[in-house]
């Protein structure tokens, strides 16, 4: 049986796809770099993950036809993940530009924003064809905290606030993991009958 491949998705399902991928509330980072003739170059980018701790390992995720995404290519970057107060910058870099003049930081890896809730400096490590999107994977080489501040939240299609926090529990690890979770590494997994 020939195996045939599922006609490309109507604008309609396009939409409903992304609405569905809104429902998950993210994040909100500006990935930075510079361009070719040294300018700083940044990008507002909720589709951000932490992958490895060793190697020290996170990726963002670009539309393949944006700018940033020739830009970033083999550079080093800086991952400025933005503070609840942020959202004009977020705006600033999806396309919104603000008046006011943007206040960037200096490092040797990658230039960076000023006021972030946190900052990681990368080398690239790898880029993956994903579609209509590009992965791009980074070592990171620096970091930077600022302690006490809200997170600025991205959640169908808008800007939120992290709001009161549910429990008072801390999660601090999987619960599948070998080493650290529900079963130990030599656990002896058997069906239930």
């Amino acid at each position: 049986m020939n195996k045939t491949e599922p006609p490309p998705p109507s604008i309609a399902e396009g939409k409903k796809l992304r609405n569905i991928f809104g429902q998950f509330a993210s994040g909100v980072t500006v990935v930075t770099t510079t361009s070719a003739d040294g300018t700083p170059h940044g990008a507002t980018v909720t589709a951000f993950t932490s992958i490895s701790l060793e190697p020290r390992l996170c990726q963002v995720t670009l539309t393949r036809t944006s700018k940033a995404c020739s830009i970033l290519a083999d550079n080093t970057f800086a991952v400025n993940i933005l503070a609840a107060d942020q959202d004009d910058i977020a705006l600033h870099f999806a396309g919104r530009p603000r008046e006011e003049p943007i206040r960037w930081g200096e490092h040797d890896i990658a230039p960076s924003l000023c006021g972030n809730l946190a900052t990681l400096w990368c080398r690239p490590w790898a880029r993956v064809d994903a579609g209509d999107h590009i992965i791009f994977l980074g070592e990171i080489v620096d970091a930077e905290i600022t302690e006490d501040r809200d997170p600025l939240l991205f959640f169908r299609s808008t800007f939120h606030d992290i709001g009161p926090t549910s429990h008072d529990g801390l999660w601090t690890h999987s619960g599948d993991d070998p080493l650290t979770g529900w079963f130990g590494a030599n656990a002896d997994l058997r069906p239930l009958t």
